[in-house]
């Protein structure tokens, strides 16, 4: 097997984790990303980058047709759910058609092993505020479409082809590298986590609290939040998965239990020592009260075992980064 490894959206929050985690485990990461979100300083260890969009297909299968590569990690995508209702287009586009000629690339040039970074957002409202890989799939905004359909590809492709994958349902990614080398760095993220320290930070005038009356014991919702790094060793376990001749698969990846916005808040307060001013606003069109993940699948077919799952360390480690970025 070749140890040269794509990375698309290798850049990215998310990707960039991967990136490192694969970098350490001795693989040959090449890193495919236009820039337009992410950010090249993120790469620490030096990886190799190809700096162009996934819409150019001539530059796409000149890297196919030079690296060879036989396992591949699609993270590039946008990811702003709300915006994806306004710019359902760019979100197609970006997501669903990107995907699709990455897969005729993979078919044409005998790529073998695929993970696919998906979401959460293809259950929209699953009954009980908890999600499992068996839950109904009813997306209810364009971003959680266009994730759907390109898992619905991706599992054709696989059949037709013999593509073996893994697709990854995320829930709520947040916090960063404990040694703070890398974190989140977009600056207008909408991560509850990011915002809440960057108004701890001053850089924000509140945070704000979006529906104060769901039926949640607070009335605030409910987001099953995984650590970065935690997500990112998943992804590692899915491709060892692959590797010893797992099955074609989705998983969710969390850690089975929520916290609440007021929680969330409460715990940034705590860790960063400020009292920041928190705003409560009316609600937003299509947040679910709750949720959470069914994640035991992932565990038993993988063996991934979380190790930052604790909702402090999170947000210390996500306050660490956000001290570096501004200088504190």
């Amino acid at each position: 097997m070749s140890n040269t490894v794509l990375v698309t959206g290798g850049c990215g929050y998310i990707g960039s984790h991967v990136v490192r985690q694969l970098s350490e485990a001795g693989l040959r990461v090449v890193v495919y990303d236009n820039l337009s979100t992410g950010f090249q300083n993120a790469l620490i260890n030096g990886e190799e980058l190809i700096q162009a969009d996934l819409a150019d297909r001539d530059a796409l299968e000149e890297a196919f047709r030079h690296y060879r590569f036989k396992t591949v990690l699609h993270f590039a995508a946008a990811i702003v759910a709300p915006e994806s209702v306004s710019q359902p287009l760019k979100y197609y586009g970006n997501n669903t058609r990107n995907t699709l000629g990455l897969l005729d690339s993979c078919v044409r040039f005998g790529v073998e092993r695929f993970i696919f970074s998906s979401t959460a957002a293809v259950y929209g409202f699953p009954e009980g505020g908890v999600a499992s890989e068996e839950t109904s799939v009813a997306p209810i905004n364009p971003y959680g479409t266009s994730k759907l359909v390109s898992e619905w590809m991706l599992r054709d492709v696989a059949a037709a082809h013999g593509l073996k994958y893994v697709a990854l349902r995320y829930f709520n990614v947040a916090g960063a590298d404990p040694q703070a080398r890398m974190g989140q760095r977009t600056p207008d993220a909408t991560h509850l986590i990011k915002i809440a320290c960057q108004t701890a930070l001053g850089q924000r005038p509140h945070t704000a609290i979006y529906g104060t009356d769901y039926p949640t014991p607070d009335g605030t919702c409910i987001r099953d939040y995984i650590h970065v790094e935690d997500l990112a060793t998943a992804h590692l376990s899915a491709l060892d998965y692959l590797l010893k001749g797992g099955v074609a698969t989705l998983m969710n990846v969390g850690y089975g239990r929520g916290s609440s916005v007021r929680e969330v808040l409460a715990v940034v307060k705590e860790v960063s020592g400020v009292d920041f001013s928190v705003v409560e606003a009316e609600r937003r069109p299509g947040d679910p009260a709750a949720l959470v993940a069914g994640a035991d699948l992932i565990g038993r077919l993988t063996g991934w075992r979380p190790r930052h799952n604790d909702l402090k360390q999170i947000v210390e480690d996500a306050w660490r980064w956000e001290s570096k970025l501004a200088g504190r």
